[in-house]
């Protein structure tokens, strides 16, 4: 029974350790699209932690194998610690999770403003770059609606009365980005957009922290079972080396 819950757990240890480094890569991968709106690189420590908690499952499920094998009092309690300091490290990632998710709102409404001023449609560079991938992704259009562009030194400049295209619904024919046609425009601003997505790919990170600290705490639970037993039951000591009573 003990061993049969160890295998479960050291197989259920390598696909918790691939689907931690994914959700880890997710999140690295997402960032790099919304950079630009959210200056705080210490975001991304949840996503390291997760990633390395990802890479340490592997070798907890190499343990447990041969935990599960010999059943080594000493291999047991080594188990038994990482896969706890594993546990904390799953709960810090949570409320670092937490904490960067409130944060979030406030420093996206502090960058978003700069990387607007800076947009050159003409001669488009990383920052022009990023807005129209935001604004096609997730359908809106500048800061809290169209109209902030008036206010860019880009409008300005242009003097056509215009959007960038990507303002654009992809419903719209024919459109240009034209003011005049603001049935044509995405009547969303991307500011709300962006921090909604940014908490949700933060939520991902908690609720997979969360998920597998509790596998951590089903492995724990076998460790200290057949802990428990080989200190209080000298006949499962012997049914385990192969020994008999005299």
């Amino acid at each position: 029974m003990i061993t049969k819950c160890f295998n479960t757990y050291s197989d259920t240890a390598f696909g918790a350790a691939g689907i931690l480094c994914y959700v880890g890569a997710y999140v690295f991968i997402t960032y790099d699209d919304y950079d630009h709106f959210f200056e705080d690189v210490y975001t991304l420590i949840p996503a390291v932690v997760i990633i390395a908690v990802g890479a340490l499952l592997f070798i907890i499920g190499l343990i447990g194998c041969c935990a599960t094998i010999r059943e080594s009092r000493c291999g047991l309690a080594t188990f038994v610690i990482i896969l706890l300091l594993v546990f904390v490290t799953e709960v810090v990632v949570v409320v670092l999770g937490y904490v960067y998710r409130a944060k979030v709102e406030n420093e996206v409404d502090r960058s978003i403003q700069k990387v607007y001023k800076t947009y050159n449609g003409t001669n488009p560079d990383a920052a022009s770059r990023a807005i129209d991938y935001v604004q096609r992704q997730l359908h809106c259009c500048g800061i809290h609606n169209y109209s902030d562009w008036e206010n860019t030194d880009w409008f300005k400049e242009t003097k056509n009365q215009s959007v960038p295209l990507s303002c654009c619904r992809e419903t719209a024919s024919n459109c240009n980005g034209s003011l005049a046609h603001p049935s044509d425009l995405y009547a969303e601003g991307c500011e709300a957009l962006v921090v909604k997505k940014l908490q949700e790919i933060m939520m991902h990170v908690i609720w997979a922290a969360l998920a597998f600290a509790a596998i951590q705490l089903l492995g724990m639970l076998c460790a200290c079972i057949v802990l428990c037993r080989r200190s209080r039951d000298p006949a499962y000591e012997l049914l385990i080396t192969g020994g008999t009573y005299a």
